[in-house]
C-alpha cells in the first residue's frame, strides 16, 4: 500500500497507534511526500486515500496498485518496466497519482522513531 502527502500522513498516524510487535510484521520505505507499507494483507491499515498494491504471477518482478491494470499484457508491461528502469533492482512498486516507479528491495521493518522523525519532517 502507498500513499502521498496527507494520504501517507494519515497512513503513517494509523501505524503510530499499532503496538511495536504490530508494526514487526510491516516493511516500508518512505521520502519526502511518500510512504509505501508492505506485509500480509490482513496487517496492513486501513487509510482513507491509500493505494493497495498487489502481485501477478504473470508479472512477478511487479507490485502494481490494485485497482488498474495496464492495457498490455502485464508479462510484455514488466520487461518493458525493468528495461526501462535501468539500475533500479526489482521488484519494483508501480505508484500512481503521481506516477513512480520504487524499488522496494531496501523496506525494511517499520521502526516507530523512524516513523515519528519521519512525521515531523513532514510537518516542517
Amino acid at each position: 500500500m502507498f500513499g502521498f502527502g496527507d494520504v501517507a500522513r494519515s497512513l503513517a498516524e494509523r501505524l503510530l497507534a499499532r503496538d511495536d510487535a504490530a508494526l514487526a510484521t510491516l516493511r516500508g520505505l518512505s521520502w519526502a511526500d511518500g510512504l509505501l507499507v508492505l506485509g500480509p494483507t490482513v496487517d496492513l491499515p486501513w487509510a482513507d486515500g491509500v493505494s493497495y498494491l498487489g502481485q501477478d504471477p504473470q508479472a512477478p518482478r511487479l507490485l502494481l496498485p490494485t485497482q488498474v491494470r495496464p492495457d498490455v499484457p502485464l508479462d510484455a508491461f514488466e520487461r518493458a518496466l525493468v528495461r526501462q528502469a535501468g539500475n533500479i533492482e526489482p521488484p519494483l512498486a508501480v505508484l500512481s497519482n503521481p506516477p513512480r516507479l520504487v524499488s522496494v528491495v531496501s523496506a525494511r521493518s517499520i521502526a516507530r522513531s523512524r516513523l515519528v522523525a519521519w512525521l515531523a519532517e513532514w510537518a516542517s
